[in-house]
């Protein structure tokens, strides 16, 4: 007998890395293509160089990406000097490409936030640097 949150529960949700048994990886999101339509040049380039980390992100364990930022974040900020503010510009780097890629379909609301996420810690990385 199944339990009602069972029965919500998606097919393999219950797996830390969400791929069947054979391994294979999870399907991409609907859509016919990673470039947006009508873009510059600039990001055209942009969206191409960054479609096989996409990928590589999109197939990895759910947890792998929150647990390395997470380490990196804490690592940044235990770290006294350049090597702490090395991980916390690294950090914010990963941010910004990350938002740029998705700037294109944000509101204004999580275009502020994505932009205060990134300036707080490139100010957290500057703080560690020592030169402030």
């Amino acid at each position: 007998m199944e339990t009602v949150a069972a029965k919500r529960r998606k097919p393999g949700s219950g797996r830390p890395s969400d791929r069947g048994a054979a391994g294979a990886p999870r399907p991409l999101p609907a859509g016919d293509t990673f470039y947006t339509p009508g873009a510059s040049r600039f990001r055209r380039e942009v969206e191409r160089r960054s479609a096989v980390p996409l990928v590589w992100l999109h197939n990895a364990p759910r947890l792998l990406l929150p647990a390395v930022m997470g380490v990196v974040l804490i690592a940044g900020l235990v770290l006294a000097g350049v090597a702490g503010a090395v991980l916390l510009i690294l950090l914010a780097a990963f941010f910004g490409w990350l938002a740029f890629l998705t700037w294109p379909r944000l509101r204004s609301g999580e275009r502020v936030m994505r932009v205060a996420a990134v300036a707080v810690l490139l100010g957290l990385g500057l703080l560690q640097s020592g030169l402030f």
